[in-house]
């Protein structure tokens, strides 16, 4: 998530539509990726992820993908590994939309529980989970790769009924 300041309101947000990620996505998706993370997965991670079948989805704004999200989900338990917007499209509500199309998702597949890790540094983000239910359940030292070393995850947590 973008590191403006979290107490701005959100823009409005355009015509928004969620479908699954295709293959043929992930150029798009790769660039929204580089742009926005200074260590970004690589191709082979998110056609990995279309491979084996995880929940894999993009969020479109007007008809051109605009963010994505990437979740894993088994025995009543699921766990976002990524969740991105386009750093041209941020503060304008599509990473609220694409997180609960996400909490949606993870309920049609009979997830009772949700989980992520997101940087300490990630100030909007923080913000955003925590509005929307998340609780800080630990931390995992480490984590992230850092320009001059690593960076530790914040583990936040969220039921799902």
């Amino acid at each position: 998530m973008a590191s403006a300041r979290i107490d701005e309101p959100p823009l409005p947000a355009p015509s928004l539509r969620f479908r699954p990620m295709r293959a043929i996505d992930v150029p798009v998706v790769m660039d929204i990726e580089r742009r926005a993370y200074d260590f970004p997965w690589t191709d082979g991670i998110f056609r990995d992820c279309l491979a084996v079948g995880y929940r894999c989805h993009v969020v479109l704004q007007d008809g051109m993908i605009a963010g994505y999200g990437v979740m894993t989900a088994a025995a009543g338990e699921a766990h976002i590994l990524n969740l991105c917007v386009d750093p041209h499209q941020r503060r304008r509500g599509l990473g609220r939309a694409l997180l609960n199309h996400l909490i949606e998702d993870a309920r049609a597949a009979g997830a009772t529980t949700l989980l992520l890790e997101v940087r300490p540094s990630n100030a909007a983000g923080i913000a955003l989970y925590e509005q929307l239910g998340f609780k800080r359940i630990g931390m995992r030292k480490d984590y992230y790769p850092a320009k001059g070393g690593r960076e530790d995850a914040i583990m936040l947590e969220r039921g799902i009924l």
